[in-house]
């Protein structure tokens, strides 16, 4: 079972509150703002700035 839709258009990033987006396996949330990748394990995403990894540059 996938994030839904209704889900993904309600989330924010919960560091600067901008605009968050489905990586392309699906397996995360993007923040370009602040260069953070919010990973979903189990359906769920871990909404939490500590927990975030750092996009990889390049």
């Amino acid at each position: 079972m996938a994030i839904s839709k209704e889900l993904l258009d309600i989330l924010v990033c919960p560091k600067c509150k901008g605009d968050i987006y489905l990586t392309e396996a699906g397996d995360g949330l993007i923040c370009d703002n602040c260069k953070l990748l919010y990973e979903i394990k189990d359906d769920i995403p871990i909404m939490l700035i500590d927990e975030a990894r750092p996009l990889k540059e390049g």
